[in-house]
């Protein structure tokens, strides 16, 4: 008997915490547009200011030697807006906005081709339906911090990146042929993996990590539909 109102008050706290950490998931979404906004706004319009004032001088100026330093700062000042575009990029995903979310993770699949050499194969849907905002930027987030784990420590020559779309199921899997390693404990992985985790966890989803030295990494990362997720929801 005393089992049975603990397993009871389990079951009513999941949708409360889960609700509550979509909730701290879209605020942390809505800070990270306003950061990239004010990147894009102040910082990068300074920075182009900057560089139209340094092609100016550039221009009037006669000496080699003050030409050869002054496109040396040009140089260096094109790699920090490219570097600030990608933190921008990063920061909010206006590509759902614009683009929507096939074409969003075909971006990301560009960017990490162009920047780093690492091939990425795509196996994509068409057009993955009418989904919630807060489940696309959950898959778009996902991919991002998939990549960027394969750039920083798989040390992979290609990739693979595969989203299903069911009438009840969504399942993204990023897989690469890296160096892999030995799955540890949820606390003791990279804050790219514990915020899939966390991501999925708030829309009803779940992670699962698949690696084996020098045999590579699979993430599997699967989401309800709104509707089911709405349905389990009401049967609490």
């Amino acid at each position: 008997m005393a089992g049975k109102p603990a397993s009871k008050a389990a079951v009513v706290e999941t949708p409360e915490i889960s609700e509550l950490s979509r909730q701290l998931l879209q605020a942390q979404e809505a800070e990270r547009g306003r950061i990239s906004r004010e990147l894009h706004d102040e910082t990068g319009q300074a920075l182009m200011v900057l560089r139209f004032q340094l092609e100016m001088l550039l221009s009037d100026t006669r000496s080699g030697e003050q030409k050869e330093k002054i496109q040396e700062s040009l140089d260096l000042l094109d790699r920090t807006i490219e570097g600030l575009r990608r933190t921008i990029a990063r920061l909010s995903p206006r590509v759902l906005e614009e683009l929507g979310l096939i074409a969003g993770i075909r971006r990301q699949a560009q960017l990490l081709t162009r920047h780093t050499g690492i091939q990425a194969s795509l196996e994509l849907p068409a057009d993955a339906g009418a989904l919630e905002h807060d489940l696309e930027v959950a898959l778009y987030r996902s991919v991002q911090e998939a990549l960027q784990n394969v750039v920083k420590h798989a040390h992979a020559r290609h990739c693979t990146v595969r989203l299903t779309v069911t009438s009840s199921r969504i399942t993204l899997v990023i897989e690469d042929d890296g160096v892999g390693f030995v799955p540890r404990a949820s606390q003791q992985e990279g804050f790219g993996l514990t915020g899939m985790r966390e991501r999925a966890a708030a829309l009803g989803g779940s992670v699962s990590v698949r690696s084996q030295p020098e045999k590579g990494t699979r993430v599997r990362i699967t989401f309800p539909t709104s509707r089911d997720l709405k349905r389990t929801r009401g049967a609490s």
